[in-house]
Formats: C-alpha cells, structure tokens, sequence
C-alpha cells in the first residue's frame, strides 16, 4: 500500500510539473504560428539629406534574412497579409565625437535611423509605428569611403535586433 501511494503521488507531482513548465523559446521571436503563417515586407526607401544608395539593399536584405531565419513566417509579396513591416531609412548622419587636444575631432560617429511601421493584421493593437537608431564610431583620420561598407554593415546588423526584437520578438 505504501509503495502504491509513492507511485500515485510521483505520477501526480510529475502531471503537475508538466502543467507548469514555462515555454522557452531561443530565438527571440514570441508568434503564435497558429495565427500568424505569413509576412509581407516592403521597400525602405532612402529618404536621408545624406544617401549612401548600397544602404536601402543591405537594410531589407538583413531583415529579410532575420526574419526568415529566426522565425516560421513565409515571406509573401500580398500588402493583406497576417503581419506586414514596411518604412524608410530617414537619417544617415556623421557626428564629431571625442574633440582631442588640436580641437579636431578624433572620432566621427555614423548614425542610421529607420522608421518602421509594423501592421499587425489579426490583431490591430500590436501594430506600431516607431523609429529606430543605431551608430558606430571610426576615427577621423580614416575616410568615410573606406569605412563606410562595414559600418553600414555592422550598423544594419544592430537595427535590425532591435526592430526584430520590438516588433516580432515583442520585447
């Protein structure tokens, strides 16, 4: 009788630790594949007083791929799709940072900033509108020109976690 009151209450703690196990997700994204099953993503135009025109291809190029990547989602080209994330890059800026002792600036900084408008289709009210900034620094002695690909890169890199992270991974 002992035993079988063991047995009973190890099958009842494990049913009950079943229930509570929390859901743990490792790539950042929070979407219920039961509602959502596609996303429609359109152009981010350049729309900066400073263009550098490689930039609005390596942006959407980033964020497809996150997006593939990190989620279920199908991409699809239909505007009245479950989610849709549309835009444009509006600034590309250079700051002078770090004023050294000649009163020259010793570090220039390249600040992107992209406005994304994030639809929710099935549910309305998680949908926004909000924009997004990233930077990196690089020495004044160095040329933008030489510079610019990996900055661009790396900058892209960087807004795209953080737009993931507030629209698909709801954070």
């Amino acid at each position: 009788m002992k035993r079988l009151s063991i047995i009973l209450l190890v099958a009842i703690m494990t049913c009950i630790n079943q229930a509570c196990l929390p859901k743990y997700t490792f790539n950042g994204a929070s979407i219920d594949y039961t509602t959502y099953r596609n996303i429609s993503f359109g152009e981010f135009p350049i729309r900066a007083a400073l263009v550098y025109p490689p930039l609005q291809q390596l942006f959407e190029n980033k964020m497809l791929d996150m997006i593939q990547q990190q989620t279920r989602l199908r991409v699809v080209d239909n505007v009245a799709s479950d989610l849709r994330m549309e835009g444009e890059i509006t600034g590309y800026n250079l700051t002078p940072q770090s004023v050294g002792e000649d009163a020259y600036a010793s570090q220039t900084r390249l600040t992107i900033t992209v406005r994304v408008r994030y639809i929710n289709n099935k549910n309305p009210n998680l949908s926004k509108d909000q924009s997004f900034s990233a930077y990196r620094d690089f020495s004044s002695s160095e040329m933008l020109t030489d510079v610019q690909d990996e900055l661009c890169n790396q900058i892209c890199k960087d807004l795209t976690d953080l737009i993931f992270n507030a629209t698909l991974g709801d954070w």
